[in-house]
């Protein structure tokens, strides 16, 4: 997840301009291998907003999961025009069990911020990755507000970059 210093993940309007909002920190490091990361997932699940909102973004930037599968957490009836994209509905404790955990090893839930609280209070997360940017909103889409309970964490590691951005990896503690 990606989120500015005050924990906001989207800003009202859901425009991601101040994604590109660098500073600059002699001390940090490069910037991140995205690509390389990317290539070490082995399938996407994002909750329906998420997806409609990266469908929308795909007009300027094009799709940015690939040819990975991507299974998208809803009950509605949206449209779908990727073979490798599939709407799932229905338990969150089976769509892991019986379809994740047979079938991949490195699983990335992009988002939102609702299905991911979801996951995390339904002890079915391993891990988060927070990339906080050099910004305070100050307004906008929270991505812990209103988890419901308290969660103890472990951290895995930490990297700051040049750019001002910082990655916080923790192993949530089960």
């Amino acid at each position: 997840m990606v989120s500015s210093l005050d924990g906001i993940i989207a800003k009202k309007d859901n425009s991601v301009s101040w994604f590109d909002t660098p500073d600059h920190y002699e001390k940090g490091v490069g910037e991140p291998d995205v690509a390389a990361f990317l290539k070490t997932i082995d399938c996407y699940v994002m909750g329906a907003r998420t997806y409609e909102h990266a469908i929308e973004l795909s007009k300027s930037y094009g799709w940015a999961y690939g040819d990975v599968p991507t299974i998208v957490v809803t009950h509605r009836n949206i449209p779908i025009d990727r073979p490798n994209i599939e709407i799932y509905s229905g338990d969150l404790n089976k769509l892991v069990n019986e379809r994740l955990k047979p079938n991949y090893k490195n699983v990335w839930l992009v988002g939102g911020a609702l299905l991911a609280k979801d996951f995390i209070r339904a002890k079915l997360a391993d891990d988060i990755r927070l990339s906080v940017l050099p910004i305070i909103l100050g307004d906008g889409l929270l991505f812990f507000d209103q988890i419901g309970k308290e969660q103890a964490l472990h951290l895995k590691d930490v990297t700051a970059y040049k750019s001002g951005m910082v990655e916080l990896w923790y192993e949530i503690k089960k």
